[in-house]
């Protein structure tokens, strides 16, 4: 039994024996069976089929793959109003971002970046809020000061005023000093009214003849006439006075068009009861105001604006617009419109 062991174990060692189906394929058979899961690309490259292509250059999208792996496949720049900002390996370059009626441009888009927005001047967003309508900045009440003024991401910071102990005493000097000039004005319209009548009732008495004159009626006629033609008549020295409303000056643009678009905002004041026959008075017609009813009231009043200025092209002045309140016996929302104007810079009075 032990000899028949013994000449078994001779058999297998020493007799050559086929073996099929019983061991892997070579290493080059395993590198054939790898599939895309297998197969992990670089940071700055992208997997075609089975290859590692090179991305494109920020800016550039990729129209055609490699052939060979650890190449750069056939890219092609984004065209105006699209971008990519990083490398890649994509088809197709993203649309640059519109910024909205009550936003402007911040920065604009290229080929490597989009568009960034900001609210325009006199709104905000609170950067840790969703910015879907940039709210209108505060203003500070009169017992109060800035304390920082409004920007694009924050809104206006008021604090009270702290009452100085001589602002009483100041306050009580200024309304005496009011009050003698309210008086003052007052005793002078008086007395220049009196003036006048006595001045009127002096021309119409008959004027008396010198030794040796015949006055006819025409001459006597004439020189009454030549007279009414050097003195001013009551009325006209009345209008001539403080008695009438100081004329509104001329305003002119620091920067042109774009002065006037930030002054859009100082038209929201206007008294929605006007706001129809103010854009009519402009030119807008009716259709085109209902349009925008769908808006808030702000945004309506910066649409209409925004076609006005396109209507009247290099022609369209803040100046019209304060002449149109004017008509409309807004004569408070205009100075407050002027006012903002210059205080911000947008405007400085013609000398």
């Amino acid at each position: 039994m032990a000899k028949f062991l013994q000449y078994m174990v001779f058999l297998v060692f020493m007799c050559p024996v086929k073996l099929t189906g019983t061991f892997p394929p070579s290493g080059l058979d395993l590198g054939a069976s790898k599939t895309r899961r297998d197969i992990h690309c670089g940071v700055q490259e992208y997997l075609n089929s089975n290859i590692c292509c090179l991305n494109c250059p920020a800016g550039y999208r990729m129209v055609s793959p490699c052939t060979t792996g650890g190449e750069k496949g056939m890219c092609e720049e984004c065209e105006d109003g699209t971008y990519l900002e990083h490398s890649n390996g994509l088809k197709q370059c993203f649309k640059c971002t519109q910024c909205r009626s009550d936003q402007e441009i911040a920065r604009p888009c290229t080929h490597t970046q989009n568009t960034e927005c900001q609210c325009r001047s006199g709104r905000f967003c609170a950067p840790d809020q969703a910015c879907e309508v940039c709210k209108k900045c505060s203003r500070c009440e009169k017992d109060e000061e800035t304390v920082r003024n409004c920007t694009s991401t924050s809104n206006t910071d008021c604090k009270k005023t702290q009452p100085n102990p001589s602002s009483a005493s100041e306050m009580t000097s200024v309304i005496a000093l009011s009050l003698l000039g309210t008086g003052v004005l007052v005793v002078f319209v008086v007395c220049l009214w009196r003036r006048c009548r006595a001045t009127d009732s002096q021309r119409n008495q008959p004027v008396g003849l010198k030794a040796g004159q015949h006055y006819t009626t025409n001459s006597l006629t004439e020189e009454r006439s030549n007279r009414e033609t050097q003195r001013p008549s009551c009325s006209s020295l009345i209008l001539s006075g403080h008695v009438e409303d100081e004329e509104f000056p001329k305003l002119v643009p620091v920067n042109g068009d774009e002065s006037l678009r930030k002054c859009f905002e100082y038209f929201e004041e206007i008294d929605v009861d006007y706001h129809k026959r103010f854009f009519r008075h402009l030119g807008i017609t009716d259709n085109v105001i209902k349009s925008k009813e769908h808006l808030h009231y702000e945004d309506k009043i910066h649409e209409l604006l925004n076609i006005w200025v396109e209507k009247e092209g290099r022609e369209a002045s803040l100046n019209d617009l304060l002449k149109v309140l004017l008509v409309f016996n807004q004569r408070r929302t205009a100075e407050a419109v002027k006012e903002n104007a210059i205080h911000n810079g947008h405007y400085f009075c013609e000398n």
